[in-house]
């Protein structure tokens, strides 16, 4: 049985107390990507994460992608927003390629957007882009049919799946619900 805290009063550091109700945990929601496996090829060929936080209730996944030079992602629709921040490397939408992103840059995408991501072979370096993605990725094949889901549920499935074949350690990362971090499990 999961414990969720009780909202209640909160106070300063030095005890004063604040005029509003908060919600009390003992520890702080953070883990280290330092610390996290990178799940190489995880999400398709020379596209490689680190889960970072899953909130399957809510539909929301955070992870930190490494895309490898002439990595590409499936034309998909995303049914929520998505916030990007890119690390290093440089990216590009296909329907956008005027537009790449490069180290520094932060891309939002509106719920409801489509399009295929691209990183050029080009490149020198891998490319890391953090996102953090609000519902699925709905993926399409390159002649428009239906292809699969990416999601929160299905991120979670593959980090302890992959995990486990590979011999890796559990994924720890920050789960929904009952805001605790969690080792390989939500």
């Amino acid at each position: 049985m999961i414990t969720i805290p009780t909202p209640g009063p909160v106070t300063t550091s030095t005890g004063a107390p604040l005029p509003f109700v908060g919600l009390p945990y003992g520890k702080l929601l953070t883990v280290n990507a330092n610390d996290i496996p990178l799940l190489r090829d995880v999400l398709g060929e020379g596209v490689s994460a680190k889960v970072l936080r899953l909130d399957l209730e809510n539909g929301e996944w955070v992870v930190l992608a490494t895309f490898a030079p002439g990595a590409r992602l499936p034309l998909h629709y995303h049914t929520g927003s998505v916030s990007a921040w890119t690390i290093s490397g440089r990216w590009n939408y296909v329907e956008h390629a005027d537009q790449p992103q490069t180290a520094g840059s932060y891309l939002f995408e509106p719920g409801a957007s489509v399009h295929t991501l691209s990183v050029p072979e080009s490149n020198t370096e891998d490319t890391v882009v953090l996102y953090h993605v609000r519902g699925s990725n709905v993926n399409f094949t390159d002649d428009g049919q239906f292809h699969s889901i990416l999601d929160a549920a299905l991120i979670s499935h593959l980090a302890s799946t992959v995990a486990a074949e590979r011999n890796l350690d559990p994924v720890n990362y920050i789960s929904g619900g009952a805001a605790t971090p969690t080792n390989g499990s939500v």
